[in-house]
């Protein structure tokens, strides 16, 4: 293994986490932080906890943030901007949209980071198992110092030439996760309305070409009425009001994204928002 430099993860909640324990696990010297302490205390096992953002970057050559949306991101990086190393190359992998991404990236240049626009596709699971697949935006001549970063915490990475576009990726393929977890609901709410199991759905559709292991994993959760979160709903909420954002100055049509948009945010105002994107059967189920 060639040298381990030190890494900083701010952001250690339900991502964060799992990418911490990734980082050590492949070796990197790790320091944490996270807004609520409980959450980063829980990684003294294998990181540096520290007490705020500038101590925690101190020293670090790669620093990533896993935090909410862009406002958070920017306020914890200019919290830490004391602390970090000359040189040292940012990672975000937040989600936080096309608008969002751009005013980070003008944050980097203020601040003399090198920035590398990096969301993750995966969710609690593969974050904690090192199997996130990394979609990268940076220049060129960066992509050496994080390699190790992202085989750490990721199964692959697809590099995309500017920045920006690997946020645009990220967003597409959100769409297109929350739109078949929404499909899935439909028609198993569809199955119930019409007297039917809707475990025959899901056994229709098993090993065939409208099959995807999503498909299975989230339909068996909304007819369990089990929705302990590895995606969250508000957090799918949220990339969905991003992909409309992104949409809308585009001039791309988002009618059915609009729609599924409608359906998430109904079951986080009904207090849904921690529980599992699968909870988005409770816009389609009427028995709530």
């Amino acid at each position: 293994m060639s040298e381990r430099l030190p890494v900083t993860l701010l952001g250690t909640s339900t991502m964060g986490a799992g990418m911490a324990r990734s980082l050590a696990r492949a070796g990197f010297p790790l320091a944490v932080w996270n807004r609520s302490a409980d959450k980063a205390q829980a990684l003294a096992d294998v990181a540096r906890v520290a007490d705020d953002p500038a101590d925690a970057v101190a020293g670090a050559d790669v620093v990533l943030t896993m935090l909410w949306d862009a406002d958070s991101v920017e306020s914890t990086v200019r919290a830490a901007a004391p602390g970090f190393a000359p040189g040292a190359v940012w990672v975000q992998t937040s989600t936080v949209g096309v608008a969002g991404t751009e005013r980070l990236a003008a944050v980097a240049a203020e601040l003399g980071l090198t920035y590398v626009d990096a969301p993750v596709l995966g969710t609690k699971g593969p974050a904690a198992d090192g199997a996130l697949t990394v979609l990268a935006g940076g220049a060129g001549a960066v992509r050496e110092r994080v390699e190790g970063v992202f085989e750490a915490i990721g199964q692959r990475t697809v590099w995309l030439d500017g920045v920006g576009d690997a946020t645009r990726l990220k967003l597409v393929c959100n769409a297109w996760v929350l739109t078949v977890v929404d499909g899935v609901a439909t028609s198993v709410a569809l199955a119930r309305d019409l007297g039917l199991d809707p475990a025959d759905f899901l056994a229709a559709v098993a090993g065939g070409a409208m099959d995807a292991p999503y498909v299975q994993l989230k339909g068996k959760a909304m007819i369990a009425g089990e929705h302990a979160p590895q995606f969250g709903a508000a957090g799918g909420l949220k990339d969905l009001e991003l992909v409309l954002e992104a949409a809308a100055a585009a001039g791309a049509e988002a009618a059915l994204p609009a729609t599924v948009r409608d359906h998430f945010r109904t079951v986080v105002e009904a207090g849904h928002g921690d529980e599992d994107v699968s909870t988005v059967i409770r816009a389609h189920d009427r028995r709530g």
